[in-house]
């Protein structure tokens, strides 16, 4: 759960979608380092949410391992496209995602100012919009 706290701040809604999708984990000689959670949305169609990485293990490349083991599974499991939602002020994760092969798609405006109680700041910037991609992998 502290992995996944790292990634989405609010508790209740990390609950939320743990219990409908399928949490995955990549561990170092028995210590987990980072996770992701894989979570189907529409038929065929499957979000990739909370991609985290232990902060000892950040900028090494683990998160893109992450991520192209999502998209892995997701083909395996038969679905034709992956999304992912960042924040506009993840600018990291934006990079990262668009690296990995996926592109924007959208913006929900209002989407983290509307659902999180607190403020989110990142960057130096407040999290407000979140940046839809998708990977058709069919």
């Amino acid at each position: 759960m502290d992995l996944l706290v790292q990634a989405d701040p609010d508790v209740d809604v990390v609950n939320q979608y743990i219990s409908r999708g399928i949490t995955y984990v990549g561990e170092i000689d028995g210590n987990v380092i980072g996770c992701y959670v894989l979570l189907k949305t529409r038929p065929m169609i499957v979000e990739l949410v909370n991609v985290a990485v232990d902060e000892n293990y950040q900028g090494q490349g683990y998160g893109k391992q992450l991520i192209q083991h999502a998209v892995q599974q997701a083909r395996f499991m038969g679905y034709k496209s992956i999304e992912i939602g960042t924040g506009n002020s993840s600018i990291g994760q934006l990079a990262l995602y668009q690296k990995c092969g996926f592109r924007i798609v959208g913006v929900d405006l209002d989407f983290f100012t509307r659902h999180y109680k607190e403020p989110i700041f990142e960057n130096g910037i407040q999290c407000r919009d979140m940046i839809r991609l998708v990977q058709h992998i069919e």
